[in-house]
């Protein structure tokens, strides 16, 4: 009789044991790890998600493409779904980061924007579904700048001393000085490279950057603390909303127009509750709460024509088609990324007279 009772209270333990790792997997299903930009999505959107599908969002941001790089390599287990811009997901598909999307779990991708679906940084569009898109500018105050700025000389004018923000991304601020110098914004040729780095490098000695900034770029130009700004279209959107007296444009020269869009990790812990995130980020409605919220430029066509002549008749989120074809999508160049690296340090490292 005793050694039936020892039997049985063993067998209740197992059983125990079962229900609980089985429990705690379960819970454990019902996460997804988000890995994005900050500011760049609408918080009622994760608890629309959590409660209309019962998963929870751990939400966590970066500030550039590099650095998002840098901790994916690093802690590829880590995240679920990542938002890196085109040239990021290039690379980390190069670098097998990343895992193919089973798009039968996103019917919801019917509604992107065909033009923007086969891009060349993920041909076939195996790895990746668009976000977001827009371009890069400059917002000015039409306060301290009276004449309408039309190219990337104006952040180069010495009568706009401690007046301009630079964004502190390589490829951006060295790609636009690179555009006004008549170079591709991929350029891999050392003089052209050594032309852009100069042309900046005067820039801060003379005086004229204010600061290199990311996020806090959009709230200093909305409080009226520089005269101009170079900046993402989407921001400059949101700058706008607050103050009235500022004004987007892209620099006639040319620019970068950017996709960026979201991924899943080839390590990722939740792979189907990532590919509902992705699928319910793609439904028209949640669309649209995402672009009224953070300003940038959607690319679901429903979404689109929801919004109606406020989304399509504003030039920042919908610049006209020249200038979209005046523009350039920067390109992965993982192989040439040391030299912009090093430009970009130069730069960095000097002092203004």
């Amino acid at each position: 009789m005793k050694k039936i009772w020892i039997i049985l209270i063993a067998l209740v333990v197992v059983a125990a044991a079962v229900v609980f790792f089985v429990v705690r997997a379960r819970i454990e299903e019902k996460v997804v790890n988000i890995f994005n930009w900050e500011d760049y999505i609408n918080e009622d959107v994760l608890g629309m998600f959590e409660e209309e599908t019962g998963i929870k969002v751990n939400m966590m941001n970066f500030t550039t493409n590099e650095d998002m790089l840098v901790k994916v390599r690093n802690s590829p287990q880590s995240f679920d779904v990542v938002f890196p811009s085109d040239y990021a997901i290039e690379r980390m598909i190069s670098e097998d980061l990343l895992a193919e999307i089973n798009f039968e779990n996103v019917p919801n991708l019917q509604y992107i924007d065909e033009n923007l679906l086969n891009p060349g940084y993920d041909p076939g569009n195996l790895y990746s579904v668009p976000y977001m898109w827009g371009t890069v500018g400059i917002l000015y105050n039409t306060t301290m700048i009276t004449e309408p700025v039309t190219s990337w000389g104006a952040i180069f004018d010495p009568q706009y001393q401690d007046s301009v923000l630079m964004l502190d991304s390589p490829r951006d601020s060295i790609g636009l000085a690179l555009k006004y110098l008549g170079y591709s914004m991929n350029t891999r040729d050392p003089l052209e490279l050594n032309d852009a780095k100069d042309l900046l490098i005067k820039q801060k000695k003379d005086g004229i950057v204010k600061a290199y900034q990311v996020d806090e770029i959009k709230d200093k130009m909305a409080a009226g603390e520089a005269a101009m700004a170079v900046i993402w279209s989407g921001d400059a959107q949101y700058a706008i909303e607050l103050n009235g007296d500022l004004h987007y444009v892209v620099p006639e020269e040319g620019s970068n127009i950017w996709v960026d869009g979201m991924v899943i990790t080839k390590a990722a812990k939740n792979k189907e509750n990532a590919e509902a995130f992705v699928n319910f980020l793609c439904r028209p409605d949640i669309a649209q709460m995402n672009c009224e919220e953070i300003w940038y430029s959607s690319p679901n066509t429903e979404a689109v024509a929801m919004m109606g002549e406020d989304y399509t008749g504003n030039p920042t989120l919908n610049p006209p088609a020249e200038i979209v074809a005046n523009c350039e999508v920067l390109l992965d160049i993982q192989d040439f990324i040391e030299v912009y690296n090093t430009v970009w340090l130069e730069i960095k490292s000097a002092t203004a007279n």
